[in-house]
């Protein structure tokens, strides 16, 4: 029996990032950028007025609030000889002891260096009293203070989030390079099987899985293309699989690992590479299979039938192949250590990953966590136990046996709400 870690290790070693395309930035948030944006021009493009207020020359009101020779107040009026709208286009010149009223983002105009703000005058329309004054550059963004050409906006190995969107944007870029989402396509496969826009007859069920690993696949980052059920009938498997392997950088096939239908499909892939079923020592969903097939040895997955087990088999072993192809640093979800509330049993030899809810004692800070499902066979097919959970219990292979107030690995899954 393979330990968990080889077998997150094997599939590691398949993990391949998509080629870089080129997409419109409004398309890149959450891809990896796969090119070093150098900035072609200064951002901002030219100096302009940081607040609302008035551009002036700082030496023309730096005396207010200071005294004269006879220990009076100093007061600076002045001459108001125009406005400047944000996005005006038409150069204009400030002559010494005016000033011009500015919109935020306006260009300054020639000689002033400073912005008054309003607060700081009485707002007059034809001339403005300082009631404070101001210093050179002060309210000014001035030319290239936050990009200088030949500057590298967003590096490659970047992932992209609302601040690079924003960036890319800011320096003239419509499209960017990037590493794009894995293609994921979705099968499942078993005589039993119906799709949900139908009614099951005797002895048949829904088919959960494809729907269930599509939405996981998604919420791990991938472009899903779910196919849903196929016919285990070897010529029209074999079309399917070799469809979807050249154009897809991962495959997963439910349904796959146990039962006479389950022979037929290992047959059938294994005409198209290599594909090995193993039992990994981890509860649930011991038994699986992993393989890459076709010329370009996409990683290809079979889970089990019962969703449940499929759908961690998924969380542990197809989820980080899928992060680490999006170049994420860290593929795995994020493990912190909460106190249990009632005794947890798991099975001895195996790692436990136990669905649970996660909380927080809002006196101490101190994470909780409470087991879900009972004891392990008795109700680990409860899918709504798993839609129930918020987190998995990481239970050691040689622990059969946590008790209450123990300390526990617990591994946070996506946040609802």
């Amino acid at each position: 029996m393979r330990s968990v870690e080889e077998q997150q290790a094997r599939v590691a070693a398949a993990a391949v990032a998509p080629r870089p395309v080129r997409v419109a930035i409004a398309e890149s948030q959450g891809l990896m950028c796969a090119e070093e944006v150098v900035t072609e021009r200064p951002l901002p493009g030219f100096d302009q007025a940081a607040i609302d207020g008035y551009a002036v020359r700082s030496v023309d009101v730096l005396s207010v609030g200071g005294t004269d020779d006879d220990g009076l107040n100093r007061e600076v009026s002045l001459p108001v000889v125009g406005e400047i709208a944000a996005g005006a286009r038409t150069p204009s010149r400030l002559q010494p002891r005016q000033a011009a009223r500015v919109q935020t983002g306006a260009p300054m105009p020639t000689l002033a260096d400073a912005v008054l703000p309003l607060r700081w005058t009485d707002g007059g329309q034809s001339r403005v009293r300082v009631l404070r004054g101001v210093r050179s550059g002060a309210y000014v963004r001035r030319t290239g203070d936050d990009v200088q050409p030949g500057d590298v906006a967003v590096r490659a190995g970047t992932i992209i989030g609302p601040a690079q969107v924003g960036l890319l944007a800011a320096v003239g870029r419509d499209k960017v390079m990037v590493h794009p989402r894995p293609r994921m396509t979705v099968l499942s496969v078993g005589g039993e099987l119906v799709d949900v826009s139908r009614t099951p007859g005797n002895g048949q069920v829904y088919d959960v899985n494809s729907y269930a690993l599509a939405a996981a696949g998604r919420d791990a980052g991938a472009e899903v293309n779910r196919v849903g059920i196929v016919d285990t009938d070897p010529a029209a498997l074999r079309e399917v699989v070799e469809g979807q392997i050249s154009r897809s950088e991962v495959v997963v096939i439910a349904g796959a690992v146990g039962g006479a239908a389950a022979e037929s499909v290992r047959a059938v892939l294994a005409e198209l590479g290599e594909m090995e079923v193993a039992r990994i020592a981890m509860h649930p969903g011991s038994v699986q299979g992993f393989g890459q097939l076709g010329r370009d040895g996409v990683p290809v997955f079979l889970l089990p039938a019962n969703p449940v087990s499929a759908l961690v088999v998924f969380e542990v072993m197809v989820r980080p192949l899928i992060r680490m192809s999006l170049g994420k640093r860290q593929p795995l979800r994020r493990v912190i250590q909460a106190r249990t509330l009632a005794p947890i049993t798991s099975v001895a030899g195996r790692k436990g990953y136990l669905r649970g809810q996660l909380m927080r004692d809002q006196d101490t800070g101190e994470y909780l966590v409470q087991a879900l499902g009972g004891a392990p066979g008795a109700s680990s097919h409860l899918l709504a136990t798993l839609a129930e959970a918020n987190c998995l219990v990481i239970v050691p292979s040689e622990v059969e046996q946590i008790r209450t107030g123990e300390v526990v690995d617990v591994a946070f899954l996506a946040q609802r709400g």
